[in-house]
C-alpha cells in the first residue's frame, strides 16, 4: 500500500529554537510534511532542550526527542560570519525561518525579514517571544509558568481555598508554538501569491492573555469576575465538575440539553428530570449547590467502573486517571508498551533514535499516517561551510 502524500511536503523551513514553544508547533509541521532544518548554538552544546533532565545523557534527553522527530538538525554559530553565510545560503533554498528568542535578538542576529528579505525575497520570518520585539519588555525573559502567573490562569485553576494553581502542563508554551505555526502558514500562502514575505510575530504573553477567551469576553461586556470553582467546575455549566465515587473520582458533563434526562435516567432518579430546582441550566446553575450535593450522594454510591458501564457513549464522561493510566479501556500511558487499543486509537509511537535506542513516544494529534522515521545526528559544523549548507 502506498503511503499518502503529506499535504507539506516541499515546504522547507529553518528554526532556532529552544524549549517546548516553537519546537512544539515546528513539530506539528514535520508531521504534516516540511522539512524542518533546525539550527542549534554548537558553543553551548546544542539546543537547551538536549540537557533538560531527568533522562538527559551525552548531549540527548528524552525531552528533546519528544519535540525533535521528523527535524534535521545542524549547528551554527549564527554570531560569526562564517555561521552566518551559512544560515544565508540555507534562506536561500527556504520558505520560513522561525525562531523562539528573547525578543530583542531576532535583529541582532540578522534573522528578521530586513536582514534576510535581500537574500529572499519571499522569505517569511516568524518570531516567538516572551513579550514581543517591540515594546519595553522585548529584552525580558519569559516562560510557560510566567505567562499562566501574570495572564491570571493561576487564578482560575484549582480549588477555591487552594494557593494559585497552574496548569500540569506547559499549555502556554503549546498553544503559543502553534500559533506560531499557523502564522508560518499563513505567511507562506501569502508570499507565494505577493511574491514578497515578511515579518510575523507572536509572544507567550499575547497567546496567554488572547486565549482566555469567553471569561474575558464575559468580563469585558458584563463585569464578570472568574472564580476558582470547587471539583475543577465549569464557570456556567452544572452539572460538570468531579464527583467522588465508591472508589476514585469521575467527570460528568451535561453542556448539552439532552444529556441531563441522559443522566437523570442513569441514576435512577427521573423524577430530576422536571424539577423546577435543575430543570434547564439556568436552574441548575442558580441551584449549583443543591444539584451537586443531590448528584453526589448518588454517584458516591457506586464505583467508577460501573458509572463508567452506565454512562460511557450516553453522554461526556471520564474518570480520574494518574499519568499511568490514560483511559479504563486497558491503556497505560507511561510506559506505553506494545497495546492494541493504544495502536489502535493512534497514541502509541515507537522510533529508534540515531544510538539505535527505542524510544517511545505519545502519539501526534495528527495521526500516524503523517509520521516519517527520519532522525539525524546533530552535526557539528564548524568551518566547512559546503557541508553545512547541503546538510
Amino acid at each position: 500500500m502506498t503511503a499518502p502524500s503529506l499535504p507539506l511536503r516541499g515546504l522547507r523551513l529553518i528554526t532556532i529554537e529552544q524549549y517546548g514553544a516553537a519546537p512544539f508547533g515546528t513539530m506539528y509541521l514535520a508531521d504534516l510534511g516540511a522539512e524542518v532544518i533546525k539550527i542549534e548554538n554548537h558553543h553551548s552544546g546544542g539546543e537547551m532542550g538536549r540537557h533538560v533532565v531527568p533522562y538527559s545523557e551525552d548531549g540527548d534527553s528524552l525531552f528533546f526527542q519528544t519535540f525533535s522527530c521528523n527535524k534535521k538538525c545542524v549547528a551554527l554559530d549564527l554570531q560569526s560570519p562564517a555561521g552566518h553565510q551559512v544560515l544565508e545560503r540555507l534562506v536561500a533554498g527556504s520558505d520560513a525561518l522561525i525562531n523562539n528568542l528573547r525578543g530583542d535578538l531576532p535583529a541582532k542576529l540578522g534573522l528578521d525579514y530586513a536582514a534576510l528579505g535581500p537574500i529572499k525575497a519571499d522569505i517569511v520570518c516568524v518570531h516567538l517571544s516572551a513579550y514581543g520585539r517591540d515594546n519595553e519588555r522585548a529584552a525580558w525573559p519569559g516562560l510557560d509558568y510566567v505567562m499562566q502567573a501574570e495572564a491570571g490562569y493561576l487564578s482560575m485553576t484549582g480549588e477555591p481555598d487552594s494557593p494559585p494553581t497552574r496548569m500540569g502542563l506547559s499549555i502556554v508554551d503549546f498553544m503559543a508554538g502553534l500559533t506560531a505555526a499557523l502564522a508560518l502558514l499563513a505567511g507562506v500562502m501569502g508570499a507565494r501569491s505577493s511574491g514578497k514575505g515578511q515579518d510575523y510575530d507572536a509572544s507567550l504573553f499575547d497567546v496567554a492573555m488572547g486565549n482566555l477567551s469567553y471569561p474575558a469576553t464575559w468580563h469585558l461586556n458584563e463585569g464578570f469576575e472568574p472564580v476558582r470553582m470547587p471539583r475543577s467546575g465549569h464557570p456556567s455549566l452544572v452539572p460538570s465538575e468531579m464527583y467522588k465515587t465508591a472508589d476514585g473520582w469521575i467527570f460528568i458533563m451535561t453542556n448539552k440539553a439532552n444529556f441531563w434526562p441522559r443522566l437523570c435516567q442513569a441514576l435512577e432518579k427521573p423524577e430530576w428530570i422536571d424539577d423546577p430546582h435543575m430543570l434547564d441550566f439556568q436552574a441548575r446553575l442558580d441551584n449549583r449547590e443543591e444539584v451537586v450535593r443531590r448528584l453526589e450522594s448518588v454517584i458516591v454510591t457506586r464505583s467508577t467502573d460501573a458509572w463508567l458501564e452506565r454512562l460511557h457513549g450516553k453522554l461526556p464522561c471520564a474518570p480520574r486517571c494518574n499519568p499511568r493510566r490514560g483511559t479504563r479501556m486497558g491503556i497505560d500511558l507511561f510506559p506505553l508498551g506494545n497495546d492494541p487499543t493504544l495502536e489502535a486509537l493512534n497514541q502509541q509511537m515507537v522510533r529508534d533514535n540515531p544510538q539505535s535506542q527505542r524510544v517511545y513516544l505519545g502519539g501526534s494529534a495528527i495521526g500516524k499516517a503523517c509520521w516519517r522515521q527520519l532522525w539525524y545526528d546533530l552535526r557539528w559544523v564548524q568551518e566547512s561551510i559546503h557541508d553545512a549548507a547541503t546538510l
